[in-house]
């Protein structure tokens, strides 16, 4: 099993073992990317340990990076069936150095999941058939074993498939207001805003008063927002586009921004557009550009060119944001306080929506794989594990 404990096996209870499956990520030294399922015995919970049967799994942009990391997917092969497939993929030679710390290990991958806790340990007795919210890794599999402390109890009512994914994009939502409050800004830009993330950023902001910007890639997706009560939406595929972008950071003041691309020219656009609207304030000219500070946080990998940025000044950043990395920061104490907030509105502001559920097995289909992979907007994959049973 992939979670450690710290305690010894509570055995209080005489209870057959459980068996189940795992998707499993390798990369081998000799390039290849090999993704297949094992059956595992579950491990007893320890003293304050849980098992809990996955029933729903996001499949997330960044659950994307670990499973297949940078293979060539036009190389992709597939042996066997079922739960006995094995899909295969190439890995660029030059992408091979960075990943020297993984080559031979055989990872399991998932980062959110939901369903029933279905054995405990007398530490955890409580929870003991209550439907749970956890996060961790490994919820690629039919059972996960973990800490009390990592679950979320869910409402009465909330079904595993709503509360899947009340970790990741919920958090990054609250911790990317959380950071623009901590850092001094007032309002914000987000990019790939017709996300279900952007949409859960769209109501929070909107409750708040904050003033948000918002970045898409098409009229629909500008539609959709404009019908969600979004008042600045921009198609960065406008001509307009970058005029538009400097009147509404005018309006709002917004200096800092999310972006889920993290290549291409976009960020660099949005930091011109900042100091262009920050110098319609000024008394008089600077060849240094505004004293404001402008700032681009990277969060997402959807555009893997390099990030190209024009001179903007001299007060300006680009840097990458990870959730993770901001709740060691925050704390334990307020991480809970934001993890209440997504519980409490779980059906509201932070409601996600899926494309489609797919088994563990299908994950392993080459033709499956090329629909995940695309990650458009509104495509979301749901992973339902006993489907595999």
């Amino acid at each position: 099993m992939n979670t450690t404990s710290t305690g010894s096996p509570d055995h209080t209870r005489d209870e057959p073992p459980l068996k189940g499956l795992e998707l499993r990520s390798c990369i081998t030294r000799d390039g290849n990317l090999n993704l297949s399922l094992i059956e595992f015995d579950v491990a007893p919970p320890a003293h304050d340990e849980v098992i809990v049967r996955i029933e729903a799994a996001p499949l997330n942009p960044s659950d994307i990076g670990l499973l297949l990391g940078p293979a060539d997917l036009d190389s992709v092969t597939a042996t066997g069936s079922g739960r006995d497939r094995t899909l295969t993929a190439k890995i660029p030679p030059a992408a091979m150095d960075a990943l020297a710390l993984r080559l031979d290990a055989s990872l399991p991958v998932g980062n959110e999941g939901a369903d029933v806790v279905v054995r405990a340990g007398t530490g955890a007795a409580d929870l003991l058939g209550k439907t749970v919210s956890v996060a961790g890794g490994g919820m690629y599999t039919q059972y996960r074993r973990l800490p009390k402390h990592q679950c979320m109890v869910l409402n009465e009512g909330v079904s595993p498939a709503e509360g899947a994914a009340a970790y990741i994009n919920p958090l990054t939502a609250l911790g990317m207001v959380e950071t623009m409050r901590r850092e001094g800004h007032h309002a914000l830009v987000h990019t790939a805003a017709a996300s279900n993330l952007g949409r859960m950023l769209v109501k929070i902001c909107q409750k708040e008063q904050i003033p948000l910007v918002n970045v898409v890639r098409s009229d629909a997706q500008l539609a959709a927002l404009k019908e969600l009560g979004a008042k600045y939406v921009l198609n960065s595929e406008s001509p307009a586009f970058d005029a538009d972008l400097t009147d509404a950071l005018a309006e709002t003041k917004a200096t800092l921004c999310f972006d889920a691309l993290t290549g291409g020219p976009l960020a660099g656009r949005i930091l011109v557009a900042m100091e262009k609207a920050l110098a319609r304030g000024l008394p008089t000219y600077s060849r240094y550009g505004s004293s404001t500070h402008k700032q681009v946080y990277m969060y997402g990998s959807l555009d893997s060119r390099p990030i190209e940025v024009p001179r903007v000044g001299m007060a300006w950043g680009i840097g990458g944001w990870l959730l993770f990395y901001f709740l060691d920061k925050i704390g334990p104490q307020a991480t809970q306080a934001l993890r209440d907030q997504v519980n409490a509105e779980l059906r509201t502001t932070f409601r996600s929506e899926f494309k489609t559920e797919i088994s563990l097995s299908d994950i392993l289909s080459p033709d499956v794989l090329r629909e995940y992979t695309k990650r458009s907007t509104g495509s979301k994959f749901l992973i339902n594990p006993t489907r595999d049973a």
